[in-house]
C-alpha cells in the first residue's frame, strides 16, 4: 500500500471553508501526516473548493487540470468543498486524475476516504445531502493565536434565486449551544481574544431546534460570560433574521463588535422579489435605521449584484442610491454570473458583460469614494484594537472593533493583546496609527 507522509491544502472562498480546512489539516496531522507548503513536495494534495461564483470555479478547473499534464510524481489529490457538491461524479470525468471528491457535509470522511484509495487503490466519493452535526471541531488545527472562526450553523433555507449554497451546503443545522460554548470557553484558555461566529445565515440560529429554547441573540449574550474572550464577531446574516434583540445585544454586549455584515444585494424592490430575497428595500431601509437608532455605533457591510437577470438602470442607480444613503463601511461587489442549478438559470441572462462590468465599477468607485470620507472623519481619533500579529517590516497589524486595519510601531508582547492608538493617516485601506497607551494585556 502507498505511503502517504506530507500533505498540501488550498482553500478557495468564503471563512466557513477555512474552517472546514483547519478541521481537515486537524484530521490529517492527527493521521500522522505533516503538512508542506509548496505543492512539489506533498504526497497528498487537497483543494477545498467555492462555487459561489463562476470565477472561483474556473480558477480550481484550470489548476486542476494543469496538475493532469505534469509529467512529475503523482501525488494523490482529492477534491473537497463546494465545488465537491455542485458536479459530484463529473468531476471524474472531467478530471480523470483525482483520486477523490468529498462534500461539504462529509469532512468527518476524509480518513476513511484515504484509506479506501490507498488501500483499494480506487477513486472514492462521499457527497451526502444532508449534514448530521458530528464534527470534532476541536481538532481544527489554527495557524492563527490569536482569532478563531467557529461554526454555529451550516447550511440555508433561504434559496435565493443566483445561489448554490442551499445545494452545496444543504439545509440549517444548528450546532448546540453547549458545544459551541465549551470550545469558545477553551479557546479564551488557550489565549485567544476574538472569535468569528460562522454559518451561511448565524441569525437563523436555534430556529431548526425550538427545543433549545436559544435563538442567536441568546448565544451571543452566554458568549458574552466567558473569561479572556475580548472580542467576538459574526457573519454571514441575512436581513429577515436580524431581530430587534440582536440590534440591543451589539449595543449591550462589551465583546460583540459594533460591525455587522447585512447584505442588501439590490437595491430595486423588484429585482430583490426576483432574486427570493424575501424583503424589499423599504423594509429593508426601515431595519438598518431601526438599527441606527438602537446602536448609533454600529457599522454596517453589504454583498451587491449588480448586472442580475432584467436590471435595468434605473434599477441600477436604486442600489447607488441605497449605498448612498447607508454609506457602507464594507463592501463585497460582484457582477451576476449565471450558476448551474440555480432557479435564475432558467432566465436570460440578458444584461450585456460590458453594462455590468461599466456598473461595477461606478458602484465600486462609490464605495471608495464613501470610505475614503469615512477614514478622513477618523483622523485623529483614538481607538482600540486587537493586536494581530507582527508584520516583515517590524510594524503590527491590528483592527478596530469595526473591523479596520490598522499599522503601528510596537513590541512583540502586544500580540494578542488590546491597544490604544491615535490614527494619524492611512494608506490605501490601512490606518497609520501611533501607540497611546495599553488598554488591556
Amino acid at each position: 500500500m502507498r505511503e502517504l507522509k506530507t500533505f498540501y491544502f488550498r482553500t478557495y472562498g468564503c471563512q466557513m471553508n477555512e474552517l472546514d480546512t483547519e478541521i481537515m489539516v486537524g484530521q490529517l496531522k492527527n493521521r500522522g501526516l505533516t503538512r508542506v507548503y509548496e505543492e512539489e513536495d506533498a504526497d497528498l494534495l487537497v483543494f477545498n473548493t467555492c462555487s459561489i461564483r463562476d470565477l472561483a470555479e474556473r480558477k480550481v478547473m484550470g489548476k486542476l487540470g494543469k496538475l493532469g499534464k505534469s509529467k512529475k510524481r503523482r501525488p494523490i489529490i482529492g477534491i473537497t468543498g463546494c465545488m465537491a457538491m455542485a458536479k459530484k461524479e463529473d468531476l471524474f470525468k472531467k478530471l480523470p486524475h483525482i483520486d477523490f471528491v468529498l462534500g461539504t457535509n462529509n469532512i468527518t470522511d476524509l480518513d476513511q476516504v484515504l484509506t479506501e484509495v490507498l488501500e483499494n487503490e480506487t477513486k472514492s466519493i462521499r457527497v451526502d445531502d444532508q449534514f448530521e452535526e458530528n464534527l470534532d471541531y476541536l481538532v481544527a488545527n489554527r495557524d492563527d493565536k490569536v482569532k478563531a472562526f467557529v461554526s454555529i450553523i451550516r447550511g440555508c433555507d433561504k434559496f435565493c434565486t443566483y445561489c448554490v449554497v442551499p445545494y452545496t451546503r444543504g439545509q440549517e443545522v444548528s450546532r448546540s449551544p453547549e458545544s459551541i460554548i465549551e470550545e469558545c470557553k477553551i479557546l479564551a484558555d488557550q489565549g485567544y481574544k476574538e472569535v468569528t461566529l460562522l454559518g451561511q445565515n448565524v441569525n437563523s440560529y436555534g430556529k431548526d431546534k425550538p427545543e433549545w429554547k436559544c435563538l442567536f441573540h441568546d448565544l451571543l449574550y452566554q458568549l458574552d460570560k466567558i473569561d479572556g474572550l475580548e472580542r467576538i464577531r459574526f457573519m454571514t446574516s441575512h436581513p429577515c433574521d436580524i431581530t430587534t434583540d440582536l440590534m440591543y445585544a451589539v449595543r449591550d454586549l462589551q465583546s460583540l463588535c459594533e460591525f455587522v455584515h447585512f447584505p442588501i444585494q439590490a437595491g430595486s424592490s423588484r429585482i430583490l422579489k426576483k432574486m427570493h430575497r424575501i424583503y424589499t428595500k423599504e423594509q429593508y431601509l426601515e431595519k438598518v435605521t431601526n438599527f441606527k437608532r438602537i446602536a448609533p455605533e454600529v457599522s454596517l457591510g453589504t454583498d451587491i449584484i449588480v448586472g442580475f437577470p432584467t436590471e435595468t438602470e434605473e434599477e441600477f442607480e436604486e442600489t447607488m442610491d441605497v449605498f448612498r444613503e447607508i454609506q457602507y463601511s464594507v463592501a463585497f461587489l460582484f457582477t451576476y454570473s449565471p450558476r448551474k442549478g440555480t432557479p435564475a438559470l432558467r432566465w436570460k441572462d440578458d444584461v450585456p458583460q460590458s453594462v455590468k462590468d461599466e456598473r461595477l465599477k461606478r458602484l465600486m468607485e462609490l464605495h471608495n469614494s464613501i470610505v475614503s470620507q469615512q477614514r478622513l472623519a477618523m483622523l485623529g481619533a483614538t481607538t482600540e484594537v486587537l493586536v494581530e500579529k507582527r508584520l516583515k517590516d517590524g510594524k503590527y497589524k491590528a483592527r478596530t472593533r469595526c473591523w479596520k486595519n490598522v499599522v503601528f510601531e510596537g513590541s512583540d508582547d502586544m500580540v494578542g493583546t488590546l491597544q490604544m492608538v491615535n490614527l494619524q493617516s492611512y494608506s490605501h485601506q490601512t490606518f497609520l496609527a501611533k501607540l497611546q497607551h495599553m488598554a488591556q494585556v
